[in-house]
């Protein structure tokens, strides 16, 4: 994406009989165009407040605001190509997504079939920063077939032109952050307040939603029967269900969400 935020890539689904034509093992293709829908273009979709909200603010207990700015401080960590952790952290991500194959570098066409837009992944990073490699490497790590399923995308009927999952995914981060208004002091909604809750109680609280909405945002795909030109729509829908099963009430944990239960770790 550039910063007229006038480019995206869609993927393309490789059939059995494109393979047995002698297309490459990957199971998609990366295809460049021009639209709107990913990182610029979808800030549209996560920052927009609906007419009438409040804004109050909540008071933090000490652990809440402790545990906020350890989270804050992982947002604020711009990546950075020339850190060997950062560069460690982006080679145990592709060993996550294709055990056993080898890397040819850093910069590299086979980036593309993870889903980012060029064959550097450092560019796509931008709109969220560090931890949204985090995010995808904890995704994988932790739940490795259904990061797998979405990678590959191995569940329903897909649609010919899918999302990118590694763009997708830093798209997610950045959408939750936004949602959950995690830059501020203190949270100013009911759903910022009740996620530090949830944070209190478990550190990598933002890690396991992101993976949570991650599933939940390629299952509102499926039900939609979307294409690549659906994407914002789609992620309006994730949003508005992922509100609605955190603001339940008896939600003590994430692990109690209904759409935890779509995740599977084997």
């Amino acid at each position: 994406m550039d910063d007229r935020g006038g480019s995206f890539v869609a993927v393309r689904r490789i059939s059995q009989q494109d393979l047995n034509r002698g297309h490459s093992t990957s199971s998609a293709e990366v295809v460049a165009g021009s639209a709107a829908w990913l990182g610029k273009g979808l800030s549209c979709v996560c920052v927009q407040s609906r007419e009438g909200d409040a804004r109050p603010s909540f008071d933090l207990t000490p652990v809440q605001e402790e545990c906020l700015q350890r989270l804050q401080n992982r947002i604020e960590v711009v990546y950075d190509s020339s850190s060997p952790e950062h560069q460690e952290a982006l080679r145990a991500l592709w060993d996550a997504a294709f055990p056993g194959e080898e890397l040819c570098g850093l910069v590299s066409e086979q980036w593309k079939a993870m889903g980012w837009q060029g064959k550097d992944p450092s560019t796509d990073f931008r709109g969220g920063g560090f931890i949204s490699l985090e995010n995808l490497l904890y995704f994988g790590r932790n739940f490795p077939r259904s990061f797998q399923d979405l990678l590959l995308k191995q569940d329903g009927d897909r649609a010919m032109w899918e999302y990118p999952f590694a763009v997708a995914g830093v798209n997610i981060t950045f959408m939750l952050i936004q949602m959950l208004d995690l830059e501020a002091v203190k949270p100013q909604t009911m759903l910022g307040a009740t996620f530090l809750k949830f944070l209190a109680e478990n550190e990598s609280a933002f890690d396991l939603l992101y993976c949570i909405t991650f599933k939940l945002m390629d299952h509102q795909w499926l039900t939609m029967r979307a294409s690549y030109m659906d994407f914002n729509a789609v992620m309006k829908a994730t949003r508005r269900q992922l509100e609605t099963e955190l603001l339940q009430e008896g939600m003590k944990r994430l692990e109690d969400l209904p759409s935890y239960n779509l995740l599977k770790r084997y």
